[in-house]
């Protein structure tokens, strides 16, 4: 993973890498993005770079490592807002590892605060060679992590419609273990299915435990294109909670 050239001045040896070049947006157009953004200089980076295509970041070093993703659905806003806060809180919290974080999948989706990017559903094409969350997960295995934590929200009257964490018991049994720690520390459920893949195939998580690498999914209660200081904060502690489940956080 490469530095963005003149990127300095933060602490916890962070980097910012550009992985895909076709996902660009301007994600400060999406008004309820902007609004509840913290503008950081972090943060004015990110959305700099961000115009240019899906923005990976890279906090720490050794430890145990783990991987963290937003806006596979550009629509979900407070996991996105979430993870911008949760970068600001790791540049100033002494951390036990490596975290790997992409706060805005697909920048031009979470502009438009569409679902999909330029039509497709990113949560059902991460084994298609070239979608941008097949990038997500080459980079996710080749990071030699221990685990992902893809982060959404859920409207009402869709699924799961409520608070909760998704995992499968095969083939990685672990992501049953992560979800049961992050849905206990929230007071939710963890949402289980017997094997990854079905129903969900293309989905990153499922990739993810195809793959051997503990996945879960990780979802917030709010309505579509919504976001507000509560359903974030919601968001930031599932995030929290997943590091504390790995010991990065302590």
């Amino acid at each position: 993973m490469s530095s963005r050239d003149n990127f300095g001045g933060f602490s916890n040896n962070l980097e910012l890498d550009l992985i895909c070049s076709t996902s660009g947006g301007f994600i400060s157009a999406n008004k309820n993005i902007f609004d509840n953004l913290v503008l950081s200089d972090i943060a004015k980076v990110v959305l700099e770079e961000s115009v240019n295509g899906t923005v990976l970041l890279k906090i720490g070093n050794g430890g145990p490592k783990v991987f963290m993703v937003a806006g596979v659905h550009g629509n979900e806003l407070s996991p996105q807002i979430a993870m911008m806060y949760l970068l600001d809180y790791l540049l100033e919290t002494e951390i036990n590892g490596t975290v790997y974080m992409v706060p805005f999948a697909a920048p031009k989706a979470s502009m438009e605060s569409k679902r999909y990017l330029d039509g497709v559903d990113l949560n059902r094409s991460a084994h298609k060679t070239g979608s941008v969350t097949n990038i997500i997960l080459n980079k996710i295995i080749n990071s030699g992590v221990s685990g992902l934590g893809d982060f959404h929200s859920s409207a009402p009257n869709t699924n799961p419609g409520k608070e909760g964490v998704f995992c499968s018991k095969e083939p990685s049994s672990e992501s049953l273990t992560i979800a049961k720690f992050i849905a206990n520390s929230m007071g939710s459920e963890a949402i289980k299915y017997n094997r990854a893949g079905i129903p969900f195939k293309g989905a990153l998580e499922d990739e993810s435990n195809l793959a051997g690498i503990p996945a879960v999914t990780c979802e917030v209660f709010a309505p579509v294109s919504f976001a507000n200081e509560k359903t974030c904060g919601r968001s930031l502690l599932q995030m929290k909670s997943f590091l504390e489940y790995f010991g990065v956080l302590l």
